[in-house]
């Protein structure tokens, strides 16, 4: 009689209750994997675009299908574009890194103090709007040079940091075919393609299109009301 009774009770349960809770987190969880989700950012590297504490949306539909829960594409409509920020797997360590692409397959990259030249031809650099530099600490600001960074029709901001130490020139590289050089538009402190090389196709998880909310870390958390819902450049 008791165990009819906790066998009654666990069914309503699982009918009532954990079911339909199972349900949703598949549910979700599917849409996350393979249409949309959001990316939080811990670190600098994409400053002064994104900045830490940034939590931007990823469109993983922009390029392709994937089986949700996988990498295995479906089937594909598109490819990244120069100027693209996206979202992939490192071919390191695996870890889930955003960077901008500037080359792409079977473009020659190479990089002369910290200036651009794709096939052969350089980037372009203009001064960058106060706005935008503006959002990074005044005191923080001191310690950086910023431009805006053009590239055929696109441009973006980058940031440079003249006392780091890091890889400011590379004579010219080929991109290898389903592949793309991805930096960071902090210059001088990303891990990128400059490290860790070319990023597969296959890797890519997809196109960061905005800043959904963000919050400020070095300053108890604190909401950047002007940063929600704002597009990325």
């Amino acid at each position: 009689m008791k165990q009819s009774r906790w066998r009654e009770k666990s069914w309503k349960f699982w009918r009532e209750w954990a079911k339909p809770l199972l349900t949703i987190l598949l549910i979700t969880g599917a849409f996350r994997s393979a249409i949309a989700d959001w990316n939080d950012v811990p670190t600098g590297s994409m400053k002064p675009t994104i900045l830490e504490g940034d939590r931007i949306f990823v469109n993983k539909l922009a390029y392709d299908l994937k089986i949700p829960f996988t990498t295995v594409h479906l089937t594909s409509w598109g490819h990244p574009k120069r100027g693209d920020i996206i979202v992939f797997f490192s071919p390191t360590d695996g870890v889930r890194l955003v960077k901008r692409v500037v080359g792409l397959p079977g473009d020659q990259i190479e990089l002369h103090d910290n200036q651009v030249l794709v096939n052969g031809k350089q980037a372009t650099y203009r001064p960058l709007d106060e706005q935008i530099s503006n959002q990074i600490r005044a005191e923080e600001r001191l310690s950086h040079r910023f431009a805006a960074e053009e590239i055929e029709q696109g441009s973006h901001p980058v940031m440079s940091t003249p006392q780091l130490s890091a890889l400011r020139s590379f004579p010219p590289l080929t991109v290898p075919p389903d592949s793309y050089f991805v930096m960071g538009d902090n210059r001088d402190n990303s891990k990128d393609s400059r490290y860790i090389g070319c990023i597969p196709r296959g890797t890519i998880v997809g196109r960061a299109k905005a800043v959904v909310l963000s919050v400020d870390p070095g300053n108890h958390y604190f909401p950047r009301w002007g940063r929600f819902f704002s597009a990325l450049p």
